[in-house]
């Protein structure tokens, strides 16, 4: 599976479970992700390509601020809740 920078995903498993992240960037089989929140665009978190749901939404993350990442992520959030 090929996850591409600025592709929003879903945590799979872990104790972030059911969160939803940008993928920040990829390498392999790892994926680095952020929120805004509990992981800054600045220090992503590592974590396996496998224990991630690929969505078909994307965010551009050039000039993008950690605040608007968790706007965007929880406008997201409730799109899919309905």
């Amino acid at each position: 599976m090929n996850v591409l920078q600025g592709s929003v995903v879903r945590s799979l498993a872990g104790h972030d479970k059911d969160t939803y992240f940008v993928a920040v960037k990829a390498d392999g089989s790892n994926v680095y992700i952020a929120d805004g929140k509990e992981r800054k665009l600045e220090s992503p978190k590592k974590k396996n390509i496998k224990h991630l749901l690929v969505t078909q939404k994307s965010i551009e993350l050039s000039g993008i601020t950690n605040k608007k990442l968790r706007k965007l992520l929880n406008e997201f959030k409730k799109m899919m809740a309905h």
